[in-house]
C-alpha cells in the first residue's frame, strides 16, 4: 500500500461512501438554518481557522461534535456529514447553545480532505460509520486504503484518530486496514482500551441504539506515526 504524500491523492472520489442525503422534509426552522447558517459555517479547506483543529467524519446529528465543542471552547471542530437531516440537527444545537467553534461540511468529506493542507489536524474521529454489511458494498466503507492515505496526510504526526463501531465484521475490517497502514499505530495496551468507552467519549444516538439492541460498541484509538 503506498504511503500518503503531502501532495494528496491524485484522483477524486469514484463513488459515494454514504447512502441517501435527504430524509424527511426539514422543519421551517431547519430549512432556515440550512439556507442561512450552514453557508456561514461551511469551511474553506484551503483557509482553515487558526489554532487547534479537530475533525469528525460522519458527525451525524452532532451529539458528539457539539458536546466536544462545548467542552473545548478553544478548539475548532470540523464536522463532515452528508446527510442533511443530521446537518440540520447539528445546526439547531449550534444556534441554541451559541457554539462558535464548529464548522460544518454538509457533503462528501473526500474532496474536502484533499483540499486541506498537510498536517493540519490535531485530532480526528470516525464514530459508528455505516458498516455497509453486504459484500458488494464493502468498497463504500469509509475505512479504506485511499481514505486512510487522505487522513495520514492531514493528521499531524503523533496526533490521535479514534474509530468506533458496533459491527463486529467492520471491527475486524478496521483493524486489518489500520494495522496494515504505514501511517498509523494502534495505542491499545489491554482489552479494556477498546472494549470500554474512553474517558473523554461522548455517547451518540447510534451508540445508544446499538446498546439497546445488545450490541457491544468497540473503540479503537490510533496515533499518526511520526
Amino acid at each position: 500500500m503506498p504511503a500518503a504524500s503531502d501532495d494528496g491523492p491524485a484522483k477524486g472520489p469514484p463513488f459515494r461512501f454514504y447512502g441517501r442525503r435527504r430524509g424527511k422534509p426539514p422543519s421551517p426552522r431547519q430549512q432556515r438554518l440550512l439556507d442561512e447558517l450552514l453557508p456561514r459555517l461551511t469551511p474553506d479547506p484551503g483557509n482553515l481557522p487558526d489554532g487547534p483543529l479537530w475533525l469528525e467524519i460522519g458527525s451525524g446529528g452532532g451529539e458528539h461534535l457539539t458536546a466536544q465543542a462545548a467542552r473545548n471552547p478553544d478548539i475548532t471542530l470540523i464536522g463532515c456529514e452528508p446527510f442533511l437531516e443530521g446537518a440540520a440537527k447539528t445546526l439547531s444545537v449550534i444556534e441554541t447553545d451559541g457554539l462558535d467553534n464548529i464548522r460544518l461540511q454538509a457533503d462528501d468529506a473526500r474532496p474536502f480532505l484533499e483540499g486541506m493542507p498537510a498536517h493540519c489536524i490535531d485530532r480526528a474521529f470516525i464514530l459508528f460509520p455505516d458498516p455497509w454489511p453486504k459484500l458488494r458494498h464493502h468498497k463504500r466503507r469509509i475505512v479504506s486504503n485511499e481514505n486512510l492515505d487522505r487522513l495520514a496526510r492531514i493528521i499531524k504526526p503523533g496526533a490521535p484518530l479514534r474509530i468506533a463501531t458496533d459491527h463486529m465484521d467492520y471491527a475486524r475490517w478496521i483493524l486489518s486496514h489500520m494495522l496494515a497502514h504505514p501511517g498509523f499505530e494502534w495505542t491499545a495496551e489491554r482489552a479494556d482500551d477498546w472494549r470500554l468507552p474512553p474517558a473523554d467519549h461522548v455517547e451518540t444516538r447510534y451508540e445508544r441504539k446499538a446498546r439497546d439492541k445488545g450490541d457491544l460498541p468497540l473503540f479503537f484509538d490510533f496515533r499518526r506515526r511520526t
